[in-house]
């Protein structure tokens, strides 16, 4: 099944960044490892500003555990990305964000990405429920 684009009346938060001449590779366009980058940046912003999970000494701590990125179009230095969050799915210990990246002025997405978090012990390293905080934090970017 083909993932298709997405707008940004699709997402929930947004952030904006602006791209940086490192981010290109030898043919003119951002890197694709780069796209982490940013998709990174904005699922951790968002944790932070909304205090749902202390980053980075807090009890529990949010552990990436699978990413899949589908593009539909390049980015490249200069530009402007803007970074669309949303939630797709919350389990019992781990939550699916999805990150939609525009560039500059376009309403369709570059790229798609799913990020995949599980909450554990920052000491054990151990699988735990989600906490409350960020339960209710993530009633906010859920948009289904």
């Amino acid at each position: 099944m083909r993932i298709k684009q997405t707008s940004k009346q699709d997402y929930a938060y947004f952030e904006k960044m602006t791209t940086r001449w490192r981010d290109n590779d030898v043919y003119g366009h951002m890197n694709n490892v780069v796209f982490y980058e940013y998709v990174d940046t904005v699922v951790n912003s968002w944790l932070i500003k909304t205090n749902s999970l202390v980053i980075p000494s807090g009890r529990i701590i949010g552990l990436v555990v699978e990413t899949k990125c589908t593009y539909f179009s390049e980015i490249g230095f200069p530009g402007v990305i803007t970074a669309g969050l949303k939630v797709n799915r919350i389990g019992e210990s781990s939550v699916q964000y999805e990150v939609g990246l525009f560039f500059n002025q376009e309403d369709k997405t570059a790229a798609r990405v799913l990020f995949t978090h599980v909450c554990v012990d920052s000491n054990s390293r151990k699988p735990v429920k989600i906490p409350q905080e960020l339960l209710k934090a993530l009633e906010t970017i859920n948009k289904d």
